[in-house]
């Protein structure tokens, strides 16, 4: 066989070649067409579904839960009529080998997005714990706020100072997260010093009294004053009392109470003295009083040469 009968039979194959594969094209492409149409229905589709979902959500759950529960199911539910569409388009491919493939893929996007889908793990465990909602006030990593919602990848906060905090719901799920508007009271004290030459009975008698009347103080559980320490000037009586949880409710009632307490312990003849510092007269201070001698700038009496 000569070189020029050698090339025209390789002109023939790929000829053939790309007949073959044009054939096969103009063949697929109504399937091609049936399946973005399937594909753009499921679409339209998994929008209404995500928003029934989330509205029936809503009725026993956070917004947050339903908002991402709405999600993930207008996702899978895409999902499924993509596997269609593919079923569709290539008859010979089946769902088991593309979901197999879809195995091996996932594992090199895990790797490549582990930090993506560790937050996104733990996102969904927090929305399924609900360790705290949207509208508590929590601590976490040393920040507090009011948390705003949790979405797929992050905890969003508004701090007391107006400011947007994001975490990482990963950071937020191992770490410590104190929750202060779990319950509905909490617990608040503040010191009183009052004079040794006081009854410490009447005191704590008149301080409870007071907080009693107090707007915003809870009678159940009862406020009350225990004697702490005997101080360097002052019987320090500790005033405990419970109010609503949140910060700045917390703090006017805080501001109040003291405010009682204070205006009733003076109108009882208790003293509140301040702490009484003792000082001894060293040898500058007496030549300092006296003009007697020179003082060094460190506050010692300079020394006169013998």
């Amino acid at each position: 066989m000569t070189s020029s009968m050698l090339v025209v039979a390789t002109d023939d194959e790929i000829e053939a070649s790309a007949q073959s594969l044009w054939d096969a094209s103009v063949d697929a492409l109504p399937r091609v067409a049936v399946a973005a149409g399937i594909v753009l229905v499921g679409w339209v589709i998994s929008r209404g579904l995500r928003w029934v979902l989330r509205r029936w959500v809503m009725r026993s759950q956070t917004p947050s839960f339903a908002q991402v529960m709405s999600k993930v199911g207008g996702w899978l539910f895409l999902a499924v009529v993509v596997l269609l569409a593919l079923a569709v388009t290539f008859p010979s491919v089946r769902p088991v080998d593309v979901l197999a493939g879809l195995g091996f893929f996932s594992v090199a996007v895990g790797f490549a997005f582990q930090d993506i889908l560790e937050n996104t793990l733990a996102g969904m465990l927090l929305l399924f714990r609900q360790p705290f909602r949207s509208g508590d006030q929590i601590e976490v990593l040393g920040r507090t706020g009011t948390v705003d919602g949790i979405t797929i990848r992050e905890t969003r906060i508004t701090t007391f100072d107006g400011e947007l905090l994001i975490i990482p719901n990963r950071d937020v799920y191992k770490n410590v997260i104190l929750v202060s508007t779990h319950h509905d009271l909490r617990r608040r004290r503040f010191t009183v010093g009052i004079a040794y030459d006081n009854d410490a009975d009447e005191a704590t008698a008149t301080i409870v009294d007071a907080l009693e009347h107090v707007d915003g103080i809870s009678d159940v559980p009862a406020p009350y004053a225990l004697v702490r320490e005997l101080g360097v000037s002052t019987v320090d009586i500790d005033a405990y009392f419970w109010s609503d949880p949140r910060r700045h409710d917390g703090i006017v009632t805080l501001d109040r109470a003291i405010k009682a307490v204070k205006t009733a312990l003076e109108s009882h003849g208790i003293e509140m003295p301040a702490d009484i510092v003792a000082l001894q007269a060293t040898p500058s201070f007496r030549a300092a009083l006296q003009d007697s001698g020179e003082i060094t700038p460190g506050g010692n009496l300079r020394r006169q040469p013998s």
